[in-house]
């Protein structure tokens, strides 16, 4: 009797068990569990049984115990599997037949693999965007021209046509370009001098154009984080739409780039040296302006008042890129991709009030996003004071600050023209920011997927400096058209800025150096690179002496004649 007692129960609480629910949690294994039905069934069979024997009690117990550590396997969520490998239902079978154990239904479906995802999907070959049996630049030029990817080669209307569209990335739409998506010829013919600089023939050899790097890398999956100081940035905007898909096309998808953001990761920039170094980050977007506390040969390209133009700019630009980027490979332990040409990035002083004269900037308390225009606002007579970019809206709104200083692009794409009523300057400024990935990341990539990673890095070059002609004419008329009034420098205005870069920028500069203690180097550098096209010299004491422009579009004459046309 006992015994039979015993097979009844036994036979109830399996048959309880198949019916069990399963339960999984996001993030964790499958569990089985009883439903409250179960528990109830058991308990009252427990109890009635107590009552008759004890020890027929227990032997239960320890049966059903046993019968669930015997079951207790992982099984998926509770989702219908489909036709005949759905598992018996929980019917009892007659007599004292016990039901069969859960043996486990075969195939993938039942128990899920642990191993992750490929980061994206198998290599499939796309259509390239290199040249195929190209014979020449010029023949390159001709297959390229009117749109993205055309070069220089003498023609400049084959440079004119559309900027990065739709075609590359839906949500960037046609702001790269003009009004119309365009990059039109008459603002090609103002940057002329760009596309005959020795620099841009650097690139088309750098991009090797009639001999591009053949891909024999199969099967490679490298997945790039890139992080850029802002998405809404038009070279942010420009990167994710030009460089990222030809760098998925020229490697068949074998090396694929995520873009992140320094306020998506919550970096204020002052610690991205220090995170690309040590590997935190793989890929990231450098502004000298940032770091240039640091590593202070960085801040040469920063050295706010001494540019009167974008040419100017450039050739030293040009002409220091070779210095920075030893600062990068050698001290920051990071290979240098390419540069972000951030055209129409002349700086402006966003405010509810105008600055007509100098008086004007005397306890201004404005926005600074680097030491060396800190240096410039206090000799101006301003209150410097850095604040984050995307916190600069809020602070201009609240009255925490009068002003708040960047590029018209970048003012544009924050909305600053909704908080204030003036947009003051230019400070002009034809600036670049470095890309560079972690020299450990670097060597891990396949010898010919990094020289194809630097192939388009020089082209994505080359295509920015084709929309610098364009960018550096409609952000300031897109902000007015948004509502703001546009209020021009005066010829008082930028000779004091002159003066605030001699007698404040560069001496802070000097100071952060160390020299003449220690930064020859870098001294050298200004005074070869710098010194001809703003008619300044660093002496062995540290000093600027003021000498005449021997280099550049201005050469022959003093920085105050230049300022006063």
């Amino acid at each position: 009797m006992r015994s039979f007692l015993a097979a009844v129960l036994l036979i109830t609480v399996l048959a309880a068990l198949a019916c069990g629910v399963v339960t999984e949690e996001p993030g964790e294994g499958s569990q089985l569990d009883r439903t409250p039905d179960l528990a109830a069934t058991v308990e009252a069979s427990v109890e009635a049984t107590r009552v008759a024997d004890v020890a027929l009690q227990a032997t239960i117990e320890a049966r059903v115990a046993a019968t669930l550590t015997a079951s207790g396997q992982t099984r998926p969520t509770a989702t219908p599997l489909p036709g005949p490998t759905i598992p018996p239902s929980a019917t009892p079978l007659p007599g004292p037949t016990i039901p069969p154990t859960a043996t486990p239904l075969p195939g993938p479906t039942f128990y899920p693999t642990a191993t992750p995802l490929p980061p994206f999907p198998t290599p499939t070959p796309l259509p390239t965007l290199s040249p195929l049996e190209i014979l020449s630049l010029t023949e390159y030029a001709d297959r390229y021209a009117g749109g993205p990817g055309a070069i220089y080669v003498g023609d400049l209307g084959q440079l004119a046509g559309p900027a990065v569209t739709e075609e590359y990335m839906p949500s960037h739409g046609t702001i790269l370009g003009d009004d119309n998506g365009q990059v039109p010829l008459y603002a090609l013919d103002q940057h002329q001098w760009i596309y005959e600089t020795d620099y841009y023939q650097s690139l088309l050899e750098k991009a090797k154009i009639i001999d591009p790097t053949q891909l024999v890398s199969r099967g490679e999956r490298i997945s790039l984080q890139h992080t850029c100081i802002n998405r809404l940035l038009l070279w942010c905007r420009m990167f994710e739409a030009y460089f990222v898909p030809n760098i998925e096309a020229r490697t068949n998808r074998q090396v694929h780039i995520d873009v992140s953001s320094f306020p998506e990761l919550g970096l204020a920039g002052f610690d991205t040296a220090y995170l690309i170094a040590n590997g935190t980050l793989d890929m990231i977007e450098i502004y000298g302006g940032y770091v240039g506390a640091e590593y202070p040969v960085l801040s040469l390209q920063y050295l706010w008042g001494l540019w009167p133009d974008h040419q100017t700019h450039f050739a030293v630009q040009t002409g220091i890129a070779a210095e920075l980027d030893t600062v990068i490979t050698g001290e920051m332990g990071a290979q240098v991709l390419m540069r972000n040409w951030i055209a129409g990035d002349d700086q402006y002083f966003f405010s509810n009030l105008r600055l007509n004269s100098p008086a004007d900037f005397r306890g201004l308390k404005t926005r600074s996003h680097s030491t060396e225009l800190s240096d410039w606002l206090d000799g101006m007579g301003a209150e410097s004071q850095f604040v984050a970019f995307a916190e600069v809206y809020p602070a201009m709104e609240r009255g925490i600050l009068d002003a708040g200083v960047t590029g018209a692009n970048p003012g544009l794409s924050q909305r600053w023209y909704e908080v204030t009523d003036y947009m003051n300057g230019p400070l002009t400024s034809f600036n670049s920011t470095i890309i560079a990935i972690n020299d450990q990341v670097w060597d891990g990539i396949p010898g010919d997927l990094q020289q194809i990673l630097l192939e388009e890095g020089a082209k994505f070059e080359l295509e920015a400096l084709r929309l610098a002609a364009i960018q550096n004419i409609t952000p300031l008329q897109r902000n007015i058209d948004a509502g703001i009034e546009y209020a021009e420098f005066s010829t008082e205005i930028r000779t004091l800025g002159f003066e605030s870069a001699v007698e404040s920028v560069i001496p802070g500069w000097i100071k952060r150096l160390g020299y003449p203690r220690s930064g020859h180097g870098t001294v050298e550098t200004f005074n070869e690179h710098v010194s001809p096209y703003v008619g300044l010299y660093i002496d062995e004491n540290g000093s600027a002496v003021r000498t005449g422009i021997t280099a550049g579009p201005h050469a022959g004459k003093t920085m105050e004649q230049v300022l006063a046309e």
